[in-house]
């Protein structure tokens, strides 16, 4: 058998299983071969030069591990070229993308850009990309800027990430359907784009008008898809450190959250050049987010990701729910599950006012017709409610997390600025209050500190006053029947 860094690393273990173990212990990094799913996926198109790069090692000296063992275990000499192997090392590579980012981000052209990534690089990963945006914000450029050049950087590297293969996952792993959901966003984005076109070109302005209105809603699901990106994927992503796309990509989100409510308020108020504008503008972003997510994101986190936190992905989607794909028959990362231990004892907790047993006081709290969550004074999501009326989307991977990732970008200096007031005693309650489709909705913050008054974290809590403000006169406690069951 004849090995390069272009060998598949697929092809590679199917013709010698023996090497899964192997490699393992030659770099622990390499513990993702032994997950079926990443064989089936990242596996299939992934080459040894790739997986080098993942474990961080040198190209040639990997190569010749995996000869030495063919030999050891088969008597077989395989021939190892080297050649191919020449090159610069991943943390060269590395730099010299930050290079080439920095000097667009200074004002370079996409031209040049492009110039230097062939004459210096002849591939480049998902997981670089990722790496090089968490360096330049790491050294000081704004989340902001990488945002607002994000085409530019894909842009800078699209040849080379349309070399690599499309991404395949199991019918009903996540990645799949998010695929699925890319595709409904694709064709709905190519709609509304036909139908600005033919706005601009005054072709029966009216009439588009109209029909663009129910593409528009159907469009609305985009923001389920990215819900569950923010809420679930990135949190899995910032426990291996890969915080670079989740900051980039959320900001993006917000960005085609609010094209969108332009392209409707245009529609509906029959504005046809104000709406052509806009809904250009948001049909090409809808497509880049799916480029840039299918070739750079969902690669990267079959990469960076086990079997077992997929399954805790698809299990905190199921109760985010779905809009625009449900998850196909198949894949449900049963398998992959550990064994959760069993129900919590009925042990009774004394509390300042009285006593609960676990079960009651988690009946309590899910029946609060608020939602209620809880960040320590480490700013660490800790706790949420889960009521009868959900305001605010949550799921389970939002414990542990720093209270900071579960905000956008643009709002994350205000959350900070709330958080350390009151860890400087400087205030104890932020309240704010927002009309959310066609609700009145009511945020508190509260200070939660200890019998010294040492902070010990912060409460929010969201409720739906709606009806509350719409209240006239009274209703006495003996007029109870009249009302609600």
């Amino acid at each position: 058998m004849k090995l390069s860094a272009e060998t598949k690393v697929h092809e590679l273990l199917k013709a010698h299983p023996f090497l899964e173990e192997s490699l393992v212990t030659f770099n622990p990094k390499f513990e993702m071969l032994r997950s079926r799913m990443a064989r089936a996926t990242i596996g299939r198109f992934a080459t040894l030069r790739t997986a080098a790069g993942i474990a961080n090692v040198d190209i040639d000296r990997l190569l010749q591990h995996i000869a030495s063992e063919i030999e050891k275990q088969t008597g077989e000499r395989a021939e190892v070229d080297t050649s191919a192997a020449a090159g610069l090392t991943r943390d060269q590579r590395l730099e010299t993308l930050k290079e080439i980012i920095s000097d667009l981000h200074a004002g370079g052209t996409l031209e040049e850009a492009k110039k230097r990534f062939s004459e210096a690089l002849e591939d480049v990963e998902p997981s670089e990309i990722a790496a090089m945006e968490e360096e330049l914000i790491r050294g000081g450029l704004p989340v902001s800027e990488v945002q607002r050049l994000c085409d530019v950087h894909v842009g800078a590297f699209r040849h080379a990430l349309d070399e690599h293969g499309q991404v395949q996952a199991e019918p009903g792993h996540p990645v799949h359907t998010y695929m699925e959901e890319n595709k409904v966003i694709t064709r709905l984005a190519n709609e509304l784009g036909a139908i600005a076109g033919d706005v601009e070109r005054e072709r029966e302005p009216a009439v588009k008008l109209k029909q663009a209105l129910p593409v528009i809603e159907q469009l609305r699901g985009v923001e389920n898809h990215y819900e569950r990106k923010e809420n679930q994927l990135f949190p899995l992503l910032e426990r291996r450190n890969v915080t670079g796309p989740s900051q980039v990509m959320w900001g993006v989100h917000d960005q085609i959250r609010a094209e969108l409510k332009v392209v409707r308020a245009a529609a509906e108020k029959g504005e046809a050049k104000a709406f052509a504008t806009a809904a250009t503008a948001l049909a090409r972003d809808l497509v880049e987010m799916v480029y840039k997510e299918e070739k750079i994101l969902f690669p990267m986190s079959l990469e960076a990701l086990t079997e077992q936190e997929w399954a805790e992905i698809r299990r905190g989607e199921d109760e985010l729910g779905y809009v625009l794909a449900r998850p196909a028959a198949g894949w449900t990362g049963e398998e992959a599950v550990k064994p959760q231990p069993g129900p919590p004892g009925r042990g009774i907790l004394e509390l300042t006012t009285g006593k609960l047993s676990l079960e009651q006081l988690n009946l309590v709290l899910t029946h609060l017709p608020v939602d209620l969550s809880f960040v320590d004074e480490e700013d660490t999501v800790r706790f949420y409610s889960e009521g009868p009326e959900r305001i605010f989307p949550r799921s389970p991977a939002v414990i542990g997390r720093k209270v900071q990732k579960c905000h956008p970008p643009t709002s994350v200096n205000v959350v900070q600025e709330i958080l350390d007031s009151f860890r400087a005693g400087k205030k104890d309650v932020a309240e704010f209050w927002i009309q959310l489709q066609g609700k009145f909705i009511h945020i508190r913050y509260f200070a939660v500190r200890d019998k010294t008054g040492a902070y010990r974290g912060c409460l929010e809590v969201s409720q739906d006053v709606t009806s509350i403000r719409s209240l006239e006169g009274e209703r006495r406690l003996l007029d109870w029947g009249s009302g609600s069951r």
